[in-house]
């Protein structure tokens, strides 16, 4: 069986400790190591720690760390993604700064007050009027077949909308898209390794 995975674009502090509670609101595993800023580990290293998980889906946060071009975080994104022992449900599009850069293409986005909709947002979780979501960790996601991307806003510049205390309301939201738009269950069988 493959390893069912999302990947978050972001693995900051603040995302890191969204990503912790919402994982667990949809018993998922994080793999806390892929968090930093940058990416701190190898596409190579990450993956072996993802095929030795015991639980469906499972978590992995990477991140460029505003470097332009294919940084580190999209380096390990490329490698996950096209791994044969790994199915990428989907990719949580955390926007940033960087609207210089490409940007990537959503399925849908959840604001910052939790809707829903067809367009991207900004940094702080505002829609915007197109469907892109910009970010430095991003572009590479144009040239990979993911079925799924869902953006948000950065977990720590959207006013504490998506703050852990809270259960990571944004994050979460963002993961059960992801879940139900890929059809996963989730169920005993299938989550146990």
């Amino acid at each position: 069986m493959k390893r069912k995975v999302i990947l978050v674009t972001d693995g900051d502090y603040f995302a890191e400790k969204a990503v912790e509670v919402a994982a667990k609101n949809i018993c998922g595993h994080v793999i806390f190591k892929s968090a930093g800023n940058p990416s701190p580990l190898t596409g190579e290293a990450i993956i072996r720690i993802i095929l030795e998980s015991e639980k469906n889906p499972v978590i992995v946060m990477v991140d460029d760390s505003g470097h332009s071009g294919l940084g580190p975080g999209e380096e390990v994104l490329l490698d996950i993604a096209r791994h044969p022992e790994i199915d990428v449900l989907g990719v949580v599009a955390v926007a940033s700064n960087s609207e210089t850069e490409e940007g990537a293409e959503v399925t849908a986005s959840v604001t910052r007050e939790g809707k829903v909709v067809n367009r991207g947002v900004d940094k702080h979780g505002n829609p915007k009027a197109d469907n892109k979501v910009y970010g430095d960790t991003l572009s590479i996601l144009n040239r990979l077949d993911i079925p799924i991307v869902i953006g948000m806003g950065d977990p720590g510049k959207m006013n504490d909308q998506d703050d852990p205390a809270k259960g990571a309301p944004i994050t979460t939201k963002a993961f059960q898209k992801i879940l139900e738009k890929s059809g996963y269950s989730g169920t005993e069988s299938e989550q146990d390794l």
